[in-house]
């Protein structure tokens, strides 16, 4: 079906007024319509994200009605009694689309499970768990802008869905016909009939008993810590602070502007707490306040970035940073509580900073990569738990300010991290220790791991194009050396099956990876959640300084070198 004909079948077959307003009004704009209707939304491992609108490129009640159909048909085939769990964020339409998913699981025959209020990421996973759940779904666009929205997939497992699972999934999606061929049942029907149940408080109990299970802070430590947290008007509102404070933080400042629930992120346009202008708000409320520490969860809780106090002003911890830090903690802990399992294993991300395999090495800790996204280190979590091995596993982080210490989720849960983070800061509190303190020994001992991140936006048709021709022509080139270090090797994780350093076997993956002289690294992949090229470099060097001249100059060789020709 052709673009012109696929926008006619919506405009015929849509009775949402809002949506079919939208699609009369770009009748005369080929563009416009292009950009609707020139694919389906992707479905992937990470389920569907895309843009806020009418057409099939685009997240509205339809789009998600037919990727619920899919799965439904996905779960039907492969359970007897299937069930699925729900939960959903701030986002704009966020309730309505975990109702119509909900409706449409229901008319399947499948058993749902739904919050009856926001609740992090995390804790869907926890629910799938507990409640023994088929699968899940979460409605969420994670960090993105409010004008986005997204359909994240889960397995029984508790974990995002397999490639496998996605690509069978997908299967049943294109079969669907988005108008013709999608059961529907009303939401208060459902409810009514018991075909969908709310889920009941004590799995929200439980799943905190189970963060609070994974303190490691001695109880004579003074937790009177000034703390600003801010939800930035996402799902955090609901555990974070309940958590911190049964757990002794009672001195939390809330930001009012960010406290509340709110998809249009009114004083913050891009709720990624990787970026410091979302953090902005908080910062002026802990200057107001003299806090110690600053947190900031995105709006589905999974991930949390930080701030400290460095004399009058505030200190971001990035990433890799307080991945390192937290890893450097845990282990201490755990050694010192005598918790510290034989054979312990810590978890990380390709593009996540060779510190941490200096860090585990050097308290006898296995590490191991993975591929990009958490759910690569939920499927790890998931195959120690097969092998009867779960309680080796002691940290899993990202430096997308993704971390997990336990194992009762497969994701990554910024309710458990926020909890860490305040333990940790109140640990070297005591000791007279700063975390920026902690963080400059870490360096001095393993060496100053410099990190960054490059993002290129490619948007619509042409966007796309223009991104593939990036990666095949970056596949022609066969570098000898980048910003004249010498390229000792090259991975191409899309070729074959690749085995990682620590003999880890992972699937295909559109990455490239160069090992450069003196420890560098560069890592070049489109990004799964967003239309962007992302590249990820490391450097190591004499001094923070040193690492960041060589950042520097290895930043600007990838922006006019292996980018721009290109594009």
């Amino acid at each position: 079906m052709n673009i012109k004909r696929k926008y006619d079948y919506w405009l015929t077959n849509v009775q949402d007024e809002q949506l079919k307003a939208e699609l009369q009004s770009i009748a005369e704009d080929e563009n416009a319509v292009e950009d609707r209707f020139f694919q389906e939304l992707e479905f992937g491992t990470g389920g569907l994200r895309g843009l806020l609108g009418a057409g099939s490129n685009r997240m509205n009640i339809y789009t998600v009605a037919k990727a619920s159909q899919g799965y439904a048909a996905y779960l039907c085939q492969h359970y007897t009694q299937p069930s699925v769990a729900i939960a959903y964020d701030s986002r704009i339409n966020s309730r309505l689309f975990a109702e119509t998913a909900a409706g449409v699981f229901a008319a399947n025959g499948v058993m749902v499970h739904i919050y009856a209020q926001l609740m992090p990421t995390p804790a869907l996973s926890f629910a799938v768990r507990y409640l023994q759940c088929s699968g899940g779904i979460v409605i969420t666009a994670s960090h993105n802008p409010a004008q986005y929205n997204g359909y994240k997939v889960y397995g029984s497992d508790g974990c995002q869905i397999t490639t496998e699972a996605a690509a069978a999934i997908l299967k049943e999606i294109d079969k669907t016909d988005v108008f013709a061929d999608v059961r529907q049942m009303g939401f208060a029907a459902a409810l009514a009939n018991g075909q969908i149940q709310y889920i009941e408080k004590r799995v929200i109990d439980e799943y905190l008993l189970a963060v609070l299970g994974s303190s490691l802070l001695p109880k004579n430590i003074n937790r009177n810590l000034s703390i600003v947290y801010t939800p930035l008007n996402g799902t955090g509102i609901s555990c974070v602070p309940r958590c911190l404070q049964e757990s002794g933080f009672n001195n939390i400042t809330i930001p009012v502007e960010q406290g509340e629930p709110d998809g249009n992120f009114p004083t913050c346009p891009y709720p990624n707490p990787e970026v410091k202008e979302a953090l902005e708000l908080g910062l002026a409320y802990a200057k107001k306040t003299g806090a110690d520490l600053l947190l900031a969860t995105d709006p589905d809780c999974d991930r949390v970035g930080a701030a400290v106090k460095n004399g009058s002003e505030y200190t971001l911890i990035n990433g890799n940073e307080m991945g390192v830090l937290l890893l450097d903690f845990i282990c201490q802990m755990r050694r010192r509580n005598g918790t510290m399992p034989k054979r312990p294993l810590a978890i990380k991300t390709i593009v996540t900073t060779p510190m941490a395999s200096k860090v585990a090495a050097h308290y006898g800790v296995e590490i191991i990569d993975v591929l990009t996204g958490f759910k690569f280190i939920g499927e790890q979590i998931g195959l120690l738990e097969k092998y009867g091995e779960n309680e080796r596993y002691i940290f899993g982080f990202e430096e997308s300010y993704g971390y997990l210490s336990g194992s009762f989720v497969r994701d990554k849960d910024a309710v458990n991290a926020s909890l860490l983070i305040c333990e940790m800061f109140a640990w070297y509190k005591e000791q007279g220790r700063s975390l920026l303190d902690v963080l400059n020994d870490l360096y001095a001992q393993y060496g100053f791991y410099c990190c960054r991140l490059l993002n290129y936006a490619f948007c619509g048709t042409a966007g796309l194009a223009a991104m593939k021709a990036v990666m095949q022509k970056l596949r022609q080139t066969h570098y000898q050396e980048i910003a004249s270090f010498r390229v000792l090797q090259t991975r191409d994780y899309l070729v074959g099956e690749n085995i990682c350093d620590n003999n880890v076997s992972l699937p295909k993956s559109d990455v490239l990876r160069y090992y450069l002289e003196d420890g560098l690294e560069v890592v070049v992949r489109p990004s799964g959640t967003e239309p962007k090229l992302k590249i990820y470099i490391t450097a190591v060097g004499d001094s923070k300084l040193a690492g960041e001249q060589i950042l520097d100059k290895i930043s600007l060789y990838c922006e006019n070198e292996l980018i721009k020709e290109v594009i």
